[in-house]
């Protein structure tokens, strides 16, 4: 019976197979006992086949269900009960859906937020380092000039040391040579 409501219901063009086969299962799995609106739509298939209209292929089904008990209002029920567990087979595949976003979409949308961060606090850290960098380029090339003047600063400080214990030196050695001289 599968194959007879993959024909019935899935000639529309452009249907995807795949799901075409999956809700006519769920039909045939939930077929229902007896004539009901499943085995009206096969009467009226073959009916259709034949080239007849679709108006007489239509209450030529009906008569011949209504020989097995078929009234119009079961048929109207059963084809609703159909609807219904077409319905059920929707919020599931939804459902699914909604899985399979939330595994495949959901999941890659945060890795990209938490890498756009990544990235942002690398540069933060790229410009610290960048604005360090910088300091120590103004350090190093004010150094020679530091560098020069602590050398001149030592050497004046030397020379100024060297002058003062010269002088003291020459005071004391004359003293010396005065003491020698005059006592």
């Amino acid at each position: 019976m599968q194959k007879d409501l993959k024909q019935l219901f899935g000639q529309a063009h452009g249907l995807d197979e795949k799901s075409v086969e999956f809700l006519t299962k769920a039909l045939e799995k939930n077929n229902l006992p007896g004539f009901d609106y499943i085995e009206y739509k096969q009467s009226l298939g073959a009916l259709m086949a034949m080239n007849m209209d679709e108006m007489t292929a239509f209450k030529s089904a009906y008569a011949t269900a209504a020989t097995v008990g078929l009234t119009k209002e079961k048929l109207i029920k059963t084809a609703e009960h159909y609807k219904s567990i077409l319905n059920s087979e929707k919020q599931k595949f939804d459902a699914a859906l909604e899985k399979n976003m939330t595994e495949r979409v959901k999941s890659k949308q945060e890795e990209v937020a938490k890498l756009k961060k990544q990235v942002e606090d690398y540069l933060a850290k790229i410009a610290e380092m960048q604005k360090k960098i910088e300091e120590y380029k103004s350090i190093i090339a004010n150094a020679d000039g530091d560098i020069q003047a602590s050398i001149e600063k030592i050497e004046s400080t030397k020379e100024s040391f060297e002058f003062a214990l010269k002088s003291i030196m020459n005071q004391i050695d004359k003293d010396i040579e005065s003491i020698n001289q005059y006592l």
